[in-house]
């Protein structure tokens, strides 16, 4: 058959299909910008305009590993955390340094002191230190971006950094402040506490602050987290195990789907909000927010700098970090009409919610910097603290070869800050957010109970204080004392109930006596570690309560029958369990 040509050779057809495969390749290249520009949330969780996975803090956290993404479907495991383009130094331009950032009210900050996004010679970092500064919110953050000298200077949590290790070649010159509620663990109903995860599944997605939440929490309880490809696969029920979605709010249509479905898969989902309080208030009771990192500060943003810049350009970034705290210091002591203006109209708010979005993050000044980089707050979470956290939270299945905390930090210009006396009127001050019913005893829905296995004296109440296990477990108590403001432990002390049956044989009264005498070595032995927690850890005593339990509550979950299984059981009796109680 032949066909009619028209014009340089096209048939009518060939050129009908041209115009179909060019629209094709049109509408797919506008579907795939659609789906990589899921909106991170702004401080109450308000989805706004930035990285899809809340302040472009996972590169690489909306792909599956083979470059797919799913709306509300399961994303494969990444085996290992994506690679960055190579390093090089960033170059300002024009005298004006370039600061990528998300929309989110913890960067409120730096806003006011540059007055706006643009460069100013209004600005603080112009009158004081004689250079400009451009800020951008952009959906196109990328670490990658800030590595090979694409931009000057970011923001991120401090586990990202955990995450990336050496490869990212970035300086931290100061903490920028707390997220105070954004993330939250949003469960079923019958769910009280993180330990009765064990044995469940989660959906979340990888590389974000939200795993990085989860993976923390899991740890203070001692379970340990591992992951699943499909939420049909089969749990470990000995760990809790992490399913992954495209982004937070994908983790929470996986986990509604199941809930509405009927189904009894997913025990829940971690994510940012809205989605979590949407869940949660939607679900018609069969949903609940265990916890949120309101009280939780182990979420902490940062200032990043590329290393090349803040090597080449100090000046800059001393002037960058002065602004950042006055710019905290504005916003957050009785801010002006103005301030708030300013930042209103940065973020595209009105006043009434930018007012509620800074009510719910934290602006450091620069006592708490330093106190934060030194570890010395006792209000909150310090630098070093939640970089461990977040490396040991991983594990080394993931961060294969860590980097040290300390090669991040440079605390010179905080340093001279400090010494210039320019903030000399500012004091610590972060204090716990109550909520309608935090006046309400808290005993009765711990978030979690972690056995602490001290090392006792046979029979005694002395703890043995030479031992680097049982001073590192004090540590380990007063660092969840230290992370969440207002919180308290109960310390609940036990012993091994071995010998009961051999008691029971004396009589009623024998095994009453030996009862009452178990109860009150189990008090002391409570009551010895809130002691050595007050008096070596500096821990307020109104933080700790104490209680003996006797053999009341032996453990259940161990064999007995060989000998060598009697012994491990009688020292796992003998043990300290620390209920830990936030307010949420």
């Amino acid at each position: 058959m032949n066909e009619q040509r028209t014009g340089a050779g096209l048939t009518i057809l060939g050129k009908l299909l041209s115009v179909l495969l060019i629209t094709g390749l049109i509408g797919g290249g506008f579907y795939l910008i659609k789906s990589r520009s899921a909106k991170p949330r702004s401080a109450d969780g308000t989805a706004t305009a930035g990285d899809a996975d809340a302040k472009g803090r996972a590169e690489g956290s909306q792909t599956t590993g083979n470059g797919a993404t799913a709306a509300a479907g399961v994303t494969e495991i990444q085996a290992q955390v994506p690679r960055l383009d190579p390093a090089a130094p960033y170059v300002p331009k024009d005298n004006t340094v370039d600061i990528e950032l998300s929309e989110y009210a913890g960067y409120a900050g730096l806003i006011a002191a540059n007055g706006g996004l643009e460069p100013s010679e209004n600005s603080v970092f112009f009158k004081k230190h004689g250079f400009k500064v451009r800020l951008a919110l952009s959906e196109e953050e990328s670490w990658s971006k800030l590595n090979s000298g694409g931009m000057g200077a970011s923001a991120t949590t401090v586990d990202v950094l955990a995450v990336y290790g050496k490869q990212f070649q970035v300086n931290v010159p100061a903490l920028i402040g707390f997220s105070r509620g954004a993330d939250a663990v949003v469960v079923r109903s019958d769910i009280k506490r993180i330990n009765q995860l064990k044995g469940k599944i989660l959906a979340t997605s990888q590389f974000t602050e939200a795993e990085f939440f989860i993976r923390y929490l899991a740890q203070e309880a001692g379970i340990p987290v591992t992951t699943i490809a499909d939420v049909s696969g089969t749990p470990n029920p000995d760990k809790i195990n992490l399913v992954y979605a495209e982004d937070g709010p994908a983790a929470g249509d996986l986990f509604l789907e199941d809930l509405n479905g009927g189904g009894n898969k997913l025990a829940g989902f971690v994510a940012w909000a809205p989605k979590t309080t949407e869940v949660a208030e939607g679900s018609a009771g069969k949903a609940r927010i265990l916890t949120s990192n309101r009280n939780l500060l182990i979420i902490a943003d940062i200032l990043i700098v590329n290393r090349g810049f803040a090597e080449q350009n100090p000046q800059m970034v001393a002037g960058i970090v002065d602004g950042l705290m006055e710019g905290n210091r504005m916003v957050r002591d009785n801010p002006t009409p103005k301030t708030l203006d300013v930042v209103a109209n940065a973020f595209g708010w009105d006043v009434g919610e930018t007012k509620a979005e800074l009510a719910q993050v934290h602006l450091a000044n620069l006592p708490e910097n330093l106190a934060f980089f030194s570890g010395a707050i006792d209000a909150a979470g310090s630098f070093e603290g939640i970089f461990q956290s977040a490396v040991l939270a991983y594990g080394r299945d993931i961060i294969r070869d860590p980097a040290p905390a300390k090669r991040f930090v440079e605390l010179a210009h905080l340093q001279a800050l400090e010494q210039s006396g320019a903030y000399k009127d500012q004091t610590v001050a972060i204090a716990p957010i109550r909520s309608s019913g935090a006046s309400q005893a808290v005993e009765e829905n711990p978030l979690l109970s972690k056995d602490i296995r001290f090392t006792f004296l046979a029979n005694r109440s002395e703890l043995d204080v030479s031992s680097a296990d049982n001073l590192a477990r004090l540590e380990s108590i007063r660092e969840l004392l230290k992370v969440s403001p207002g919180s308290v432990v109960l310390l609940r002390g036990h012993v091994d109930d071995a010998l009961v049956p051999e008691f029971k044989k004396k009589g009623e009264r024998f095994l009453r006596n030996q009862s009452l005498r178990a109860t009150q070595l189990s008090q002391e032995r409570a009551d010895e570690i809130k002691r050595l927690l007050v008096e070596r850890q500096k821990v307020d005593p109104e933080r700790v309560d104490t209680q003996g339990l006797g053999w009341a509550e032996p453990v259940d979950d161990m064999p007995a029958g060989t000998e060598e299984e009697i012994i491990r059981r009688s020292e796992a009796n003998r043990r300290v369990e620390v209920q830990w109680f936030t307010l949420e």
